[in-house]
């Protein structure tokens, strides 16, 4: 009997193992042919720009929602192996070729926002398309990891990655034909924020930046943030850690943007970003910046959110009938729209 069962188990294993050399033997012929990128731990996170036309894999079926102003799609993209980037395509009804924006939000924020029809129905106001995503080991995108490993602790990991994203989600949006990329912007916020303008340094195709708190000046931030824990701080303080970072830097990045428009929002209460760097980041902004500043959330709320106009400025830059539009339709309502966040 154990004989037999030997037997049948070193079937088995032979069957197994050939089956598995198969495998691997047809995707190293498909990496080679460029049909889907190496792994993840192969991936150049010091280099920002990614290969002209990236392979964006295959995407997965389209799930598609239809609703009154509105349509939402979810979409799935597998480039990177074991890393599902999800979007969340809102288009307007009756625009032929929106143009696009981005929406990045910071560390740990996740996908809710994009399934919440108020924000939808806000983002494609005017005849925008909105595109929303999380960044790399970010809700979801966090899986068969240490639970002592996190977005910090994986900085160059977690900015490499999310850079690369924005660059081959546009080159996604590319293919489809039915988006107007002549005009794409991008809105970040905190993390979200620092990613838009490494990937904006490298990717001319987008036009307009709307940057939330950014973090960045990393030995400044990681010394000061709130963020970090404090028996954390020190290993991220290592020079060793601060190296794999070093050309990971927002500081960097910012002064050379060829982007042509571009806006930093900050909030002077911010417990994430210290007010060092914040102001390290105000003062090598590009010269055709703007810089607004609110005193606090309560600020920002009377003076942007309650009015509805969180992401107006990012879409007049777009498309310059936006004022116009949304002055005219302040007067019909008679009274401000929802908030927007």
């Amino acid at each position: 009997m154990r004989s037999w069962m030997n037997g049948k188990c070193g079937t088995m294993a032979i069957l197994i193992f050939l089956c598995l050399t198969i495998l691997n033997s047809q995707a190293q012929v498909l990496r080679d042919a460029g049909q889907i990128p190496r792994t993840a731990a192969r991936e150049d996170w010091d280099t920002l720009q990614v290969p002209a036309h990236a392979s964006f894999g295959h995407p997965f079926p389209p799930m598609k929602g239809e609703l009154a102003d509105f349509t939402r799609e979810f979409v799935q993209l597998d480039y990177r192996p074991s890393d599902l980037v999800e979007l969340y395509i809102m288009k307007p009804r009756g625009v032929e070729k929106p143009p696009v924006i981005l929406y990045l939000y910071t560390y740990p924020s996740q996908t809710d926002r994009f399934r919440d029809d108020t924000f939808g129905k806000i983002a494609t106001e005017n005849g925008f398309a909105a595109v929303g995503f999380v960044s790399a080991l970010t809700g979801y995108r966090f899986h068969d990891r240490p639970q002592r490993t996190w977005f910090i602790s994986q900085l160059q990991e977690s900015l490499g990655d999310s850079v690369h994203d924005v660059q081959i989600i546009l080159n996604y949006l590319e293919s489809r034909g039915d988006l107007d990329m002549s005009r794409v912007g991008m809105y970040g916020t905190g993390s979200g924020a620092s990613i838009a303008i490494m990937a904006a340094s490298v990717d001319p195709r987008i036009k307009a930046l709307e940057l939330f708190d950014p973090w960045g000046d990393w030995p400044q931030w990681l010394a000061g943030s709130k963020l970090v824990p404090a028996d954390e701080r020190k290993d991220y303080l290592k020079p060793e850690f601060l190296k794999t970072v070093e050309n990971l830097e927002p500081v960097k990045w910012l002064p050379e943007l060829k982007t042509q428009k571009v806006r930093l929002d900050f909030m002077n209460v911010d417990p994430i970003t210290p007010p060092a760097a914040r102001e390290l980041m105000q003062m090598v902004a590009p010269k055709n910046a703007d810089i607004v500043t609110y005193q606090s959330p309560e600020d920002f709320l009377q003076k942007v959110a309650l009015k509805g106009t969180t992401f107006n400025w990012l879409k007049e830059q777009l498309d310059p009938k936006v004022s116009a539009n949304h002055i005219q339709d302040e007067k019909l309502k008679g009274s401000p729209p929802e908030s927007s966040r």
